[in-house]
């Protein structure tokens, strides 16, 4: 009976510990989120090439080309909005801003 009790309050213990713990990664924005005030926001960007397109598209972008992750982690690259060609960013947190 000792090692049931024992054995019961271990597995309670150790079940609780799993809630205290917080992602660490920058939660990703809806597709047609507004972008971050001062987007683009430099950091290590885990998008893939496809993911940052896909993306773009997601929000309206036609004919996305060029893209190429720069030295602060942003993809920039070109792509047609509203019959306009334009330059685009994606950040790490998924903003997409136009310059």
């Amino acid at each position: 009976m000792r090692n049931v009790i024992i054995t019961s309050i271990f597995c309670a213990l150790i079940s609780t510990t799993g809630v205290a713990q917080t992602s660490t990664t920058a939660p990703t924005p809806s597709p047609n989120a507004p972008a971050d005030a001062n987007a683009p926001l430099p950091g290590a960007n885990s998008f893939t090439e496809g993911q940052a397109k896909s993306r773009l598209e997601a929000n309206g972008y036609t004919n996305v080309a060029g893209l190429k992750k720069d030295d602060n982690g942003v993809w920039k690259g070109t792509a047609t909005q509203s019959g306009a060609q334009v330059t685009v960013s994606v950040d790490y947190r998924g903003n997409i801003t136009r310059n």
